[in-house]
């Protein structure tokens, strides 16, 4: 009979579970060397098991000429991209740095850049959705930094960086353009006034140095 452990609601079964196939589902997700004994417990099955599992895989993707390969680093095991496409996987890291901006990010980011330094739920409160996601995005491209913690809250800070200046051409904050000359002052304003504000701009096109001109012959 199998072995089985209560996690809340649910009752995960133990040792019914193949055992290369779960070592692979969790080292995928795993953010961090595993040793054997921790992913032992995860999959039900006996360390010594385990470890000669891992090494059977590690060298079966080696055989294979696998794109990545498991390896025991710093007493844990992990998923690694192989060294011999490294040129892919930089050429697919740095393409999608310079993609553009979706409009939620250019969104998000006007509003950390006006409300800085601002919380993620406060952006959340300006902009009537979650922004989790987009905020993590404008962090990896360099556009958003951490600006400490919020005293009251506690929830952490984020203001645009020196390399958003940079590729907006400005010097500092104060050569910002006004969002809009006959509105309100902008630390008068609460979240509902801002949304709308925003709002009132969004079927305003948005300018592209990127696009190339358009064709008179197609015009009308």
């Amino acid at each position: 009979m199998s072995e089985s452990v209560t996690d809340g609601p649910q009752e995960l079964e133990l040792g019914t579970l193949d055992l290369r196939p779960a070592l692979e589902a969790v080292l995928m997700v795993a953010d961090q060397p595993l040793d054997h004994l921790t992913l032992a417990q995860a999959v039900g099955h006996p360390p010594p098991d385990v470890e000669k599992a891992l090494s059977e895989l590690a060298q079966e993707y080696t055989d294979q000429e696998r794109g990545f390969e498991l390896r025991n680093v710093g007493g844990g095991w992990r998923y690694f991209t192989r060294e011999a496409y490294a040129s892919a996987v930089e050429r697919f890291v740095l393409d999608g740095q310079q993609a553009r901006l979706t409009q939620a990010a250019l969104e998000t980011l006007a509003v950390v850049a006006y409300r800085q330094p601002v919380s993620r739920s406060r952006v959340s409160a300006i902009r009537g959705v979650n922004v989790d996601g987009v905020v993590r995005t404008l962090v990896t491209r360099g556009l958003v930094e951490e600006a400490g913690i919020d005293a009251e809250s506690g929830a952490i800070l984020y203001r645009t960086s020196s390399y958003f200046l940079e590729r907006m051409g400005l010097a500092d904050l104060s050569q910002l353009p006004d969002i809009a000359p006959m509105l309100p002052e902008i630390e008068d304003m609460d979240d509902s006034d801002w949304t709308e504000s925003v709002r009132s701009v969004d079927d305003e096109p948005i300018p592209e140095a990127e696009d190339p001109p358009s064709d008179p012959s197609t015009s009308d």
